[in-house]
């Protein structure tokens, strides 16, 4: 069994937060992909509006995007999905407090962190999930759902005000992991291990595309796909249906 420690915080809070990391490529077309839609399914099961938060995107692909994910959520179980992009600020709040549950899409990592926290959406978000409001992010929104954005694989594009992110689930991410024997496995590999160098502390969930993780229920368990977990000076291939954590 895998560990990524839970603390007792983690283990006590009550409604316990529901969180679904993505490493990326998670669409077909215009409906979630095969491999990702049965869970997607039941982690948004009895949502009727999901709040889609594509700051990550560039503003000219944000009307598209969420025509998409519309389209993704509606096949999901009749979900309706809405994007804060539309509306001010003081709306988006609102919407965000009303929704019963959050979507955080892919793009540039920097930018959303950026912009969660120039609104004010950095608080909200952590409030309603710590509510119980279910949370996925794919990509860039994984990397947010994170205890900070360390292994993000972005360029910096935009000024952030700390690497804090989220922090509603229990590591760093790195999503978009190659395979073992794709070209460019080697120096991700080599990349995430020099980073824990510096920081010995973290731990990293690499997560290929298409591949998933759920924090549910006190415990972190990785879904389907390709997954790994590095420690300083050590790693580990995990499985879908393994357990990478436990509540002690």
């Amino acid at each position: 069994m895998v560990g990524i420690w839970v603390s007792a915080a983690w283990a006590s809070a009550a409604p316990s937060p529901s969180v679904l990391v993505v490493g990326g490529s998670m669409m077909n077309g215009d409906h979630f992909a095969d491999a990702t839609l049965p869970v997607m399914r039941e982690h948004f099961a009895g949502c009727r509006r999901v709040v889609l938060v594509l700051h990550a995107s560039h503003p000219e692909d944000r009307d598209r995007t969420e025509l998409r994910l519309q389209r993704a959520f509606a096949h999901l179980g009749d979900i309706a999905a809405e994007s804060l992009h539309r509306v001010d600020e003081a709306e988006a709040r609102r919407r965000l407090l009303a929704a019963d549950g959050i979507f955080v899409g892919g793009g540039e990592t920097f930018v959303l962190l950026r912009e969660l926290y120039r609104t004010g959406q950095w608080e909200v978000i952590r409030e309603r999930v710590s509510a119980g409001v279910p949370y996925a992010g794919s990509s860039a929104g994984a990397n947010v759902a994170g205890q900070r954005i360390g292994t993000t694989n972005d360029f910096p594009v935009a000024d952030i005000p700390t690497r804090d992110a989220l922090a509603i689930f229990p590591a760093v991410i790195n999503p978009h992991h190659p395979c073992p024997g794709a070209p460019d496995f080697g120096a991700r590999a080599g990349k995430i291990q020099s980073y824990l160098r510096f920081n010995p502390a973290e731990t990293v969930l690499a997560l290929g595309d298409a591949s998933i993780a759920r924090l549910h229920e006190g415990k972190v368990t990785f879904i389907v796909g390709y997954g790994r977990v590095y420690r300083a000076g050590e790693i580990d291939e995990v499985t879908p249906g393994q357990r990478l954590e436990h509540v002690r």
